[in-house]
């Protein structure tokens, strides 16, 4: 989650990657292409829902760090990519523009919202309370910590004691989560949990599939789409925790949440919103019904 770490690292995980690159071009009015997951349909009262002289210029432009591998990050040819970018391609299909993918450093994302240059933030936000006093959020998904292990290994994240764990460098996972949990240990008189950080995703899952590590710790979204692509080599190791919702930032009662809102919620009920998910192994966090500023509202 990115409320998680000071600076997003995340990296573009190499040996995760999926082939394939977002198609940000609209089909005639009703409908948008929105690259992996084919057509969606323009919903006319979400659109209707737009504030006054958003999308005048047939855009949405949507703000991104991708450097958060599988939910947003860059393919080969330098293209932002990720389940995040398909369900904001597709936003803007429901709301019968195309959507611009806006690079920028994470945290000039919300100050960019706020003065107008940015009509949705799409960087895999963690909506909490603080932020929501700047922008508003659409939740989007669920998201918490979820921990892996080799399959067919048994390991309890709750009772890791004397166990290697990776994780990537400077995350919350290796800054937090792991030494918190270790000096738990320590305080019981168990031996220390032995953290292994490394530079990315792929390598901390790859670790436990070459033996390096018997478990790693990574926001869920990550952990889901490593097993995903791992082939069967890795498996879930509890369940998640510390769970926050994800969410679209958005101008602060300007009247665009309701608009966004709107086009993931037909999304959901079209079936769009699920085949993304579906298409990039992170359907776990899906949600039901989208809500706005859920921190706040509980």
């Amino acid at each position: 989650m990115r409320v998680r770490s000071t600076i997003p690292v995340f990296a573009a995980a190499a040996v995760l990657l999926l082939s394939g690159c977002v198609d940000n071009s609209t089909a005639p009015e009703s409908t948008a292409d929105n690259g992996s997951t084919g057509t969606v349909a323009a919903d006319a009262a979400a659109a209707a829902l737009l504030p006054e002289g958003v999308g005048a210029s047939g855009t949405l432009v949507f703000g991104t760090s991708p450097n958060y591998a599988p939910n947003e990050y860059k393919n080969d040819a330098g293209e932002p990519i990720g389940w995040t970018i398909d369900l904001a391609d597709a936003i803007a299909g429901k709301l019968g523009l195309t959507a611009d993918i806006s690079v920028a450093n994470f945290e000039s994302i919300i100050p960019g919202i706020k003065g107008g240059s940015i009509d949705v933030g799409a960087s895999s936000f963690t909506d909490n309370v603080e932020r929501e006093k700047q922008v508003d959020f659409i939740n989007y998904y669920e998201a918490g910590i979820q921990w892996a292990s080799a399959s067919g290994t048994d390991v309890d994240p709750d009772n890791a004691c004397g166990l290697t764990v990776a994780v990537q460098a400077t995350t919350y996972q290796d800054t937090v989560e792991i030494p918190a949990k270790s000096e738990a240990c320590v305080a019981a008189g168990l031996p220390p949990i032995n953290k292994k950080p490394y530079d990315t995703q792929d390598t901390a899952a790859n670790a436990v599939v070459l033996g390096q590590a018997v478990a790693f710790s990574a926001d869920s979204p990550v952990t889901l789409y490593a097993i995903d692509q791992l082939d069967g080599r890795l498996q879930l190791a509890g369940t998640s925790f510390e769970v926050a919702p994800y969410g679209f930032a958005v101008a602060k009662d300007s009247g665009m949440a309701e608009a966004v809102q709107a086009a993931l919620q037909s999304m959901v009920d079209d079936g769009s919103y699920q085949a993304i998910l579906d298409d990039w192994g992170v359907a776990a966090g899906g949600l039901e019904t989208i809500t706005i500023n859920a921190a706040t509202k509980g």
